[in-house]
């Protein structure tokens, strides 16, 4: 039988938590051998009841030592590329939450690093292409069970924002869900992203335009659209209706229990993505840990990663324009062909 894979966790605030948790109770073939936080309180509570697991605040200790199969990044996006380079300096896979990085440039700074180790080391973390709903529609597109896909209708609906959270926040961290689920269906790279604001919900913070429409192109001519309202106050939904030439099929409704009782009728909505997303998180790092055991990567590579991180910048450009904006990628490598 062999070793599990020894994880060092970078980042122990709310995501990070979440994963020390998953792989240290529900993930096969893996333990928590390290955990690395600037706020060494917090690390050391992170492994407090994992035996022999570590605490560091500084990923460089983690590349010092010898033991550590692979890590996974849960920081602020801003910080992940101070990570993957050195990381693919040395040959360490790493399973990167999303965003691989906040812009394309620094994305495409990492793809450029992943080639010249040779191999692909980095899956990003876009949890939804593990949900059974995404997966059963994908195999539809593919399958063409009702005929050529012909239209993608999105909504990302939030119950509030937090502080801070800015209309370009609304691209970059709610709708590059939606661009990475429209490149995972369609199998296409997106070239252009129109963003459209009308009327605000009272319940958006100032200086926040809340519903947004975004509106996305395929190289095929598919048409996305994206409902991004996050201040809805109802709960957490994601869901998508996809047309086809002789049927509509969506995913993503209500997931709860529908009860008629005593006079009343109706269910109840996830308060947040952990739980809208539970099981696609555990499929997620699951099929990670057994990819890396077998020196590949069991999901989105780094360039799905910066090919999304170019529609995040061509939408944020489209926010501030109102026009359509083409996205700029440069050429694909072969490593992921």
């Amino acid at each position: 039988m062999n070793a599990p894979l020894r994880i060092a966790v970078v980042g122990a605030g709310r995501m990070g938590a979440d994963h020390i948790e998953r792989l240290h109770r529900r993930i096969a073939g893996a333990e928590v051998a390290a955990v690395v936080d600037i706020d060494r309180p917090r690390a050391e509570a992170a492994v407090a009841h994992i035996p022999g697991a570590v605490a560091h605040t500084d990923f460089q200790e983690v590349l010092d030592r010898d033991d550590i199969d692979a890590a996974l990044l849960a920081t602020p996006g801003f910080l992940h590329e101070q990570v993957l380079l050195p990381a693919l300096g040395k040959g360490l896979p790493v399973l990167c939450e999303k965003p691989l990085t906040p812009d394309a440039e620094s994305s495409w700074r990492v793809v450029q690093a992943e080639v010249a180790a040779g191999r692909q080391l980095v899956q990003v973390g876009f949890m939804r292409r593990f949900d059974t709903g995404y997966l059963a529609l994908r195999r539809m597109i593919e399958e063409r069970t009702y005929g050529e896909l012909l239209t993608l209708h999105h909504q990302h609906r939030n119950p509030t924002t937090p502080p801070g959270f800015t209309n370009e926040m609304i691209i970059n961290d709610s709708v590059v869900h939606e661009f990475d689920a429209v490149r995972f269906f369609t199998g296409e790279e997106i070239v252009s992203v129109q963003v459209r604001i009308g009327r605000s919900t009272r319940n958006a913070p100032e200086g926040q335009r809340d519903p947004q429409l975004v509106l996305m192109e395929t190289e095929s001519g598919v048409l996305a659209q994206v409902e991004a309202y996050v201040n809805a106050r109802f709960g957490y939904q994601v869901s998508t209706q996809a047309s086809f030439e002789t049927g509509v099929v969506g995913i993503g409704g209500d997931q709860e229990p529908y009860v008629r009782t005593e006079g009343r009728w109706g269910g109840s909505v996830t308060p947040g993505f952990e739980e809208r997303f539970a099981e696609a998180y555990d499929r997620e790092i699951q099929a990670w840990v057994e990819a890396t055991a077998r020196g590949e990567i069991g999901g989105p590579s780094a360039w799905d990663g910066y090919a999304t991180a170019a529609c995040c910048e061509a939408g944020v450009r489209a926010q501030s324009s109102g026009e359509t904006v083409p996205v700029h990628l440069e050429a694909k490598p072969s490593l992921y062909a």
